[in-house]
């Protein structure tokens, strides 16, 4: 046995792992939502979502790329894993993701194939979005000159291909590398903590989900975990993962304050 039958749970409600059936619109996110959505529609070129560590920068960005459909959209999500991209490796994802059947090793060509699929995009009235995490990474002027040399394809109706950055407060610094490129974020979303009124939403949003009927989370509890977590999701989901563990080896019935207290300590949290 573990928490989840002694909880009455179906699913571990605070798993890190991105999962749309957990998704919580709060009040920042669904702003969030609407802005990003409105820059694509409207053909704005470059958004940037700018966020600490655990923040919800990726859920965010998993949760438009499920709102953008097929019918409408052409949309994909690239994730940047280390910090010696090339732009050739870039553009050779787009092509991929954007669905370019030709793909050359020869930059050039590469770029006429690329703009002619967008082409293709924007006469079947589709919007092509290209959302992409951890942008804080590509720390390349050389790149960011690329992406603005993409946004400089356009039709009659706006920018033939939309971007959304994705990435932590040293994106800044990064989008600086290329002043112009700066100078066409059209819409820029901060992501901040949640305040503890949200804390209490999510958490209870959350256990509701993986099937809880009851508060388990004592207000007190709730408190603490806002205290230590400062807000901050990923946190908010480690302390309230080990709180129920914790308060299910000691067979409580419900996570008070004090279970919260010691998984806090055993996490290095308490300072």
């Amino acid at each position: 046995m573990d928490y989840l039958e002694y909880y009455t749970l179906e699913e571990h409600p605070f798993s890190n792992v991105v999962d749309s059936r957990f998704y919580w619109n709060s009040p920042q996110q669904a702003d969030a939502l609407m802005k990003l959505k409105y820059a694509i529609d409207t053909r704005k070129g470059l958004a940037v979502v700018i966020g600490n560590i655990g923040a919800g920068k990726t859920t965010l960005a998993r949760k438009i790329l499920e709102e953008l459909d097929e019918e409408h959209y052409e949309a994909a999500l690239l994730v940047i894993i280390h910090s010696s991209v090339s732009s050739e490796w870039l553009f050779k994802k787009f092509a991929i993701q954007l669905g370019v059947r030709n793909i050359s090793d020869n930059k050039v060509e590469l770029l006429g194939e690329i703009y002619r699929r967008l082409h293709e995009i924007n006469e079947e009235g589709r919007r092509a979005v290209v959302l992409m995490d951890e942008v804080q990474m590509l720390n390349s002027r050389e790149i960011m000159e690329e992406f603005r040399g993409l946004l400089n394809m356009e039709s009659s109706d706006g920018k033939m291909v939309n971007f959304v950055f994705f990435g932590l407060p040293d994106l800044e610094q990064v989008l600086a590398l290329d002043e112009p490129l700066k100078q066409r974020v059209a819409i820029r979303i901060r992501l901040n903590a949640y305040s503890e009124e949200d804390t209490r939403d999510y958490i209870q949003h959350r256990m509701k989900v993986a099937g809880s009927s009851t508060d388990i989370f004592t207000d007190g509890a709730i408190a603490m975990v806002f205290k230590y977590s400062h807000g901050v999701p990923r946190l908010i989901n480690t302390i309230c993962d080990n709180a129920l563990l914790e308060g299910f080896l000691f067979k409580k019935s419900v996570v008070d304050d004090s279970i919260v207290k010691a998984v806090a300590v055993d996490l290095g949290l308490e300072n």
